[in-house]
């Protein structure tokens, strides 16, 4: 697919994975649609870098768990854009144990489904409403950002990071991804990234991280077998090519944990054996 000259959509790019992503196809000569709800003055500093009267792109923001909300995105990218040819689902709401406790904490009243509006609903929202726009596109594409919870839940030295409504809400994400595939061939292509654990996500840079001891941070660490956390640029790469290159690719999860859900007990040496 030749990107430069496209039209995107970018979710979650004022800060780290999102913003990696966002400047990533900037530089491929994608246009693009960058929505933003919190994080003002991270919204204001992608504003500036993407926004002004002279840009390609253009900011908004939107609350993407509200339907009247996306469908004015929506209306915003048709005008400004005249169509849709990549979304890059990137929002979630997290809450790490280590930081959050238990959702029983009367401090934690609706974080549950708060993890389930954002991480899955709002996903789905979104495509939902995009899927008129990128059917008018020759060639489109789309990529789903999940995480690993969906796999391991709350176990191994990953429990203390990934919530169990989190983890139940990124088992749903691929199931979306496999639905998508089949409702937007042979147009859109719909793959999905299931990251392990980022600098900027679930990984250092993140307050519960730093929550961590220093032995249940070197725990999570051995844990993956390139014994070490990814950066927001590897996963850009990675949604470059599934966008650029992966003409041949749809329905498909790419899982880029570093060998977290592999890790664990390693194979024995080979025995000798007696014959």
């Amino acid at each position: 697919m030749i990107i430069a000259g496209k039209n995107g959509l970018v979710l979650g790019a004022s800060r780290g994975i999102g913003l990696a992503i966002a400047r990533t196809l900037a530089r491929n000569g994608v246009r693009l649609a960058l929505p933003w709800f919190d994080w003002p003055e991270s919204a204001l500093a992608m504003e500036e870098e993407f926004g002004g009267h002279d840009s390609n792109h253009f900011t908004m923001q939107v609350d993407l768990r509200e339907p009247k909300e996306v469908a004015l995105l929506m209306a915003q990218i048709s005008k400004r854009f005249g169509g849709l040819d990549i979304l890059v689902n990137n929002i979630e709401r997290g809450g790490m144990p280590v930081l959050h406790g238990s959702y029983q904490q009367e401090v934690n009243r609706g974080q549950w489904q708060l993890e389930m509006d954002t991480t899955l609903h709002a996903k789905w929202l979104v495509f939902e409403q995009s899927l008129p726009l990128l059917r008018q596109s020759s060639e489109a594409a789309v990529v789903n950002l999940s995480s690993i919870a969906g796999l391991v839940g709350r176990s191994g030295p990953a429990g203390l990071l990934f919530n169990d409504g989190y983890a139940a809400a990124n088992r749903g994400v691929s199931s979306l991804t496999e639905t998508w595939a089949k409702t937007g061939a042979p147009s859109i292509r719909v793959n999905e990234i299931m990251l392990g654990l980022i600098d900027t996500r679930h990984g250092p840079g993140t307050r519960g991280w730093q929550l961590l001891t220093k032995e249940q941070q070197q725990a999570l660490i051995e844990h993956t077998l390139l014994q070490r956390t990814g950066t927001p640029e590897e996963i850009a790469q990675a949604v470059l090519f599934l966008v650029r290159d992966a003409d041949f690719m749809t329905g498909t999860v790419l899982r880029m944990d570093g060998g977290y859900v592999l890790g664990g007990e390693r194979p024995p040496e080979m025995p000798g054996g007696v014959l």
